[in-house]
């Protein structure tokens, strides 16, 4: 997939170095210096190895591609076919589709409540541009003597569109929801530069994530049995906790933004144009970490339901000092997005995976089959979440708000463990970065950090075993990693030539480390993977199929690291 439509590379001829934290920021700094190119000699360019694509090594690559990749596919289309002995077990999971007479995989709840919705939200944000532009008018025939250098006067109508909104998805629950901000709000007010003021942070929406899982969102009538009356009007969504756990890292990201900026912990604001590393580590005045700020900034209903996550400075830099999104990119955008729907529908389609999971219809399959169940799922969950996120981020980038991209890569387009964390929902990740990681001490204290890190991570998405198995097994398979770069640096080893070959053989086991730990967390769970390591190490079948499988993946791996220097050349750079 291609990479974010915005996102910034360094400049040919310019140098960049990472400045480790310190007491004036909150994270790293990365200083570029321009250099102008008659100022650079020969010896100061980075050599690049030319192109290996027509070298017989990786047309022997091509072949083995070409030769695999049509396989994975025809596997769970033959699973999925009307004549499987499986497909009566999953048939009462599909629905009626609208793709060549075939039936849909539409089981998956998460994505189908999305999928269901596409009508509704394309409705509202008709409903959201069709006011705001009346708004605008009026905005400007009210101050037609003033030219407007920001935007910080959308937030009026920001701040009420989404307060409409919240009332009709959540109907009397807003109570609950505003009493949980202006609760955070206060701890952000009172505690100030406090250390107490961060601690208290953590804790009160700790518990509140907590409470809300036990409480299942609290009930009125555990107040008073006459407020009975008031669960009756939850809205269109009465489980307004279930999305909760995205809200509450804006709320943690306001106060402890508002604790740096109280410190004075923010980086120089030269007056230029900021990236997205400046927005989110420059403070702004005192003055704009106002209530209605917080609010509007908090919910913001392009990206209330489902994210990305911005930080509070971003936000409110954006609003300052406006982003410039030509329409050719979001033409760009909106043409990827439907792409990318287009390709789930196919799936969904002609690959039953997610039927064939929840009913554990993998049972008697050959090995190649279940890695395939298990590949595929995998993919849809890639998926799942990418259409969804697109589909918000497409919303804020036509209201002029560029939020980070959180797929910046193909789910089956790495081999680096802590690579695929930094571009799999990567404003998640640069929000544990900023509040979590480097306060904790980040690569100074590496294995603890990481294994508090995923911790965090897995039960803040689900409140269960499995998640945290998930969240101990990805900070365990990132050892191996950090190892082999300790023991095998590239600065050292690069130019040699086995030193590719070692890493490829590295990303193999990283790969399938990184499958097995996804397929626990988000798809099959711990019985489903004990099944399938049975079945690939019980028999000389399963054995036979994991050391191809082994070989295909060896080859996946030349075919990235070339792919990932072919952008060097491009001068592309990304950090995943």
């Amino acid at each position: 997939m291609p990479t974010d439509l915005r996102r910034p590379h360094p400049k040919p001829d310019a140098f960049e170095f990472d400045l480790p934290p310190s007491k004036a920021t909150s994270g790293i700094i990365r200083l570029t210096v321009d250099i102008p190119s008659s100022h650079i000699t020969q010896s100061q360019h980075i050599s690049r190895p030319p192109p290996r694509w027509k070298t017989p090594e990786f047309i022997f690559y091509a072949f083995v591609f070409c030769a695999v990749v049509p396989i994975m596919i025809w596997i769970p289309i033959s699973l999925s076919s009307p004549s499987h002995p499986s497909y009566p077990i999953y048939i009462r999971r599909l629905s009626p589709g609208w793709l060549f007479g075939r039936r849909v995989d539409n089981s998956d709840a998460q994505y189908r409540g999305f999928r269901n919705n596409i009508p509704a939200l394309s409705g509202l944000i008709v409903a959201f541009f069709a006011f705001k532009t009346i708004y605008t008018q009026v905005a400007k025939f009210r101050a037609s003597a003033v030219r407007f250098t920001d935007n910080l006067h959308h937030i009026p109508f920001s701040l009420a569109f989404s307060m409409l909104m919240l009332i009709i998805l959540h109907g009397t629950s807003v109570l609950k929801i505003f009493a949980i901000l202006s609760i955070n709000y206060l701890i952000a007010k009172l505690g100030r530069g406090s250390k107490v003021a961060p601690v208290l942070t953590w804790v009160f929406n700790g518990a509140v994530l907590f409470l809300n899982e036990t409480q299942d969102g609290y009930r009125f009538s555990s107040l008073h049995h006459s407020l009975e009356r008031l669960d009756k009007l939850g809205g269109l969504d009465p489980r307004w906790h279930i999305r909760f756990n995205i809200t509450m890292l804006r709320l943690v990201s306001f106060n402890m933004d508002y604790y740096w900026a109280y410190k004075g912990q923010s980086a120089l604001d030269t007056g230029d144009a900021l990236n997205l590393k400046q927005r989110t580590t420059i403070a702004h005045p005192l003055e704009l970490y106002s209530y209605r700020n917080y609010v509007t900034y908090v919910t913001y209903a392009p990206l209330f339901i489902a994210g990305p996550i911005m930080t509070f400075n971003d936000f409110m830099w954006q609003l300052c000092r406006p982003v410039s999104v030509s329409t050719r990119e979001k033409l760009g955008y909106l043409f990827r997005f439907v792409t990318c729907f287009l390709a789930m529908e196919f799936i969904l389609h002609f690959m039953y995976m997610v039927a064939i999971k929840d009913t554990k219809a993998w049972y008697g399959a050959t090995a190649a089959e279940l890695c395939m169940i298990g590949f595929w799922n995998l993919i849809i969950v890639w998926l799942k979440l990418l259409i969804p996120w697109r589909f918000f981020r497409l919303w804020a980038l036509l209201d002029g708000i560029d939020p980070p991209e959180n797929m910046v890569r193909c789910m089956a387009n790495n081999y680096s463990t802590m690579g695929f964390w930094r571009s799999w929902h990567r404003s998640y990740n640069l929000w544990i970065v900023r509040y979590i990681y480097i306060p904790l001490g980040g690569t100074r204290n590496v294995i603890p950090t990481t294994i508090l890190v995923f911790s965090f991570v897995a039960l803040w998405h689900d409140l269960s075993f499995r998640l945290l198995a998930w969240g101990w097994l990805v900070s365990l398979f990132i050892l191996p990693e950090l190892c082999a770069r300790f023991f095998l640096p590239r600065s050292k080893y690069g130019d040699r030539p086995w030193y590719r070959h070692v890493c490829a053989v590295g990303a193999v086991f990283n790969i399938l480390m990184m499958m097995a730990a996804n397929l626990v967390g988000f798809v099959i769970g711990t019985e489903g993977i004990s099944y399938l390591l049975t079945r690939l190490v019980s028999g000389w079948e399963g054995v036979r199929f994991l050391l191809f499988a082994c070989g295909c993946l060896f080859v996946g791996a030349q075919i990235m690291f070339e792919y990932r220097e072919e952008e060097m050349r491009q001068g592309i750079y990304r950090r995943c």
